[in-house]
């Protein structure tokens, strides 16, 4: 029976310095080298120095900092020295990483445990750094527990620099002393990120999907400027829960606000759950032996069945380009610090299968300054990443789709009407030719129109949820639904005739709109993308008098609830934002419903007959001096 030694002899023993620990790599090996900013940089270092004893090293990483010493190694190395076989490729310039494209290793990453432990890819060394043992000779792996703890278990030696600046994480994050086999104690400071810039359209996409997320969601955030204007978003929100595979600055300072309290996650209740930190010197104290926090390997972290079982889990992920039929790339893309394929799938697909869950993938419309679209006719010559049949909510700076349950046509327009206006006609020529658009269907003007979120509100009447918001290109079908359902009573007060077809060609103008000269504000209930409209109303402007002409329906059930009376105050406040004089209606004598809305408007109104119709108007410069009630 072998005798156990006590942890802190073993401690000593097994002190050495980096030179020497290095010593026992051979050539030919394969060595695991710790994530992002868990980095072992002087381990790294050495092994760089050492570069000319070895041949046919193959170096497995997760992912390096652009600016960290493993990077300096895939430069300074040659082919016979160093391999970087790499599970993606992150932020790292393209024409310094480009050399290694070959070595990208894709795979989930809840899968990469199961890669190490089953020796399928066996690892001969992993060089890792952790913090000072605690009393009972256990050291926490920080600030990158990610795929590194299944490394430790399944490497044939382990080499750990330990460091007084490594916090001392809780969770699945600890190594013991008895488990490593060499430790170079070495101090230094541990990698940090640099504050990202703060980009216009980041900040767009942000409040677009902050409305989004609900009081009690559980979010997983990618690193990025997209998500870190999104962490600015959500400073109304409440009771927030993290599941993240990452966590950064941003969430931190919603923790610190009280709006992230993880107390309605369903799952891990009271505990902020991440893989690895990734920011500054301030986050890393901030998770330092902080009993709220605790960090999982991967296996745990990005296994669907474990995301899917928290309270409305969102994701938030980064994509660099989407097709006109919904699938997704996502490779490495500036100011956004980790991509490829990661995790990405692992929180779609978990995020899919949460009761109320939402996955949400993000994206600037244009690239190179503007000179190309993001969103194209088909990724014919790029790697896809996520399934069409995987992705739901699609963000750009011109707004929000849903694209689940959707056929390719609806998908086609969806993208298009968040496309930039540029590059609008040409991908809807595209789509006509791919056939993913009716041949017969017109491309008008007005699809370059740019959504105007302002006039975007939810209101709660009568205990249910109605959203306003302008209408969409998507929106046909639904207020084909919505006119269908229509009694025809209010048909005729609608149209001023009887009408049994609401085909596109008929009702065209009420969602192929500009926003400028004709405007739709539709009362919505449901969740976006499957909403139902219940009331729609509309301007089109006459621009000879430069009056805006007004119509509305609301649905027989929701009437008398002062539906009517919001829309008609959004589309006046849209018409005078846009230059308009005011606005006119014609209506019916016997319309008495319309009449009376019209003069709640604080203005002046104006009546005329003119044979069986009356006409209703007022100027915006003539308002009342007392505002109806």
């Amino acid at each position: 029976m072998q005798k156990t030694t006590y942890w802190a002899d073993n401690y000593i023993q097994k002190s050495t310095g980096a030179d020497e620990a290095l010593k026992h790599i051979k050539p030919g090996q394969r060595v695991f080298i710790g994530s992002s900013c868990g980095e072992p940089q002087h381990l790294v270092n050495a092994l760089s120095s050492a570069a000319g004893r070895f041949t046919d090293l193959e170096i497995v990483r997760l992912l390096s900092i652009e600016s960290g010493p493993l990077t300096l190694i895939a430069n300074r190395s040659h082919s016979q020295q160093f391999n970087i076989r790499s599970f993606y490729l992150g932020s790292a310039s393209s024409t310094k990483i480009h050399r290694n494209k070959r070595f990208i290793t894709p795979i989930n990453l809840s899968q990469i445990p199961h890669l190490f432990k089953s020796r399928m890819m066996p690892i001969n060394a992993a060089l890792i750094q952790a913090s000072p043992p605690d009393d009972f000779g256990w050291m926490s792996l920080g600030v990158s527990v990610d795929i590194t703890l299944a490394a430790c278990e399944a490497a044939d030696i382990v080499i750990c620099q330990v460091n007084p600046n490594m916090p001392r994480v809780l969770g699945r994050s600890f190594i013991h002393v008895n488990d490593v086999d060499h430790i170079v104690e070495h101090e230094e400071d541990l990698l940090t990120i640099r504050p990202l810039p703060e980009l216009e359209e980041a900040n767009s996409i942000a409040k677009h999907i902050s409305r989004l997320i609900d009081d009690g969601s559980t979010l997983q955030t990618s690193l990025g400027v997209t998500n870190e204007a999104i962490m600015l978003c959500l400073s109304e929100k409440n009771d927030i829960g993290v599941h993240s595979q990452y966590l950064s600055d941003g969430l931190m300072r919603l923790v610190s606000i009280g709006v992230i309290t993880n107390r309605k996650k369903g799952f891990n209740n009271g505990k902020l759950v991440a893989g690895s930190a990734v920011g500054s010197k301030l986050l890393y104290d901030f998770i330092d032996d902080n009993p709220s926090i605790e960090f999982h390997p991967s296996d745990y972290i990005n296994n669907p069945s474990i995301i899917a079982r928290h309270n409305a889990m969102i994701s938030l992920n980064t994509a660099m380009a989407i097709d006109l039929t919904g699938q997704v790339a996502a490779d490495a893309l500036p100011f956004n610090n980790y991509t490829g394929i990661n995790g990405l799938l692992d929180f779609t697909r978990g995020a899919a299968m949460s009761k109320g869950g939402k996955s949400i993938l993000m994206l600037t419309s244009t690239s190179d300054q503007g000179q190309k679209s993001r969103i194209v006719p088909s990724l014919s010559d790029i790697a896809v990443v996520v399934p069409r049949g995987d992705v739901q909510y699609v963000a750009t700076e011109y707004g929000v789709v849903n694209l689940f349950g959707k056929t390719l046509q609806e998908r086609a327009m969806a993208l298009i009407s968040i496309a930039h206006p540029d590059f609008r006609d040409e991908l809807f020529s595209k789509a006509r030719e791919l056939d993913l658009i009716d041949i017969d269907r017109k491309f008008k003007q007005a699809i370059k129109g740019v959504y105007p979120l302002k006039y975007e509100e939810t209101v709660t009447i009568n205990g249910i949820p109605i959203t306003f918001r302008p209408a969409k290109p998507v929106d046909e079908r639904s207020i084909q639904e919505h006119y269908y359902s229509m009694n025809r009573g209010d048909i005729v007060s609608r149209f001023f005739h009887e009408k049994k077809s609401f085909v596109h060609d008929q009702i065209n103008t009420t969602f192929e709109i500009d926003y400028i000269n004709d405007l739709t504000i539709v009362a919505t209930i449901g969740e976006v993308g499957f909403e139902k409209i219940i009331a729609v109303g509309e301007y089109f402007r006459n621009s000879i008098i430069n009056m805006a002409e007004v119509a509305f329906s609301v649905s027989k059930e929701y009437q008398g609830m002062g539906i009517a009376r919001i829309l008609q105050d959004k589309l006046a406040e849209a018409a005078r934002d846009n230059g308009i004089k005011g606005l006119v209606a014609y209506t019916s004598p016997e319309n008495k419903a319309m009449r009376k809305l019209f003069q709640k408007l604080p203005y002046q109104i104006h009546s005329e007959n003119d044979e069986d119709m009356v006409i209703l108007s007022c100027l915006f410069d003539e308002p009342l001096e007392i505002a109806p009630k």
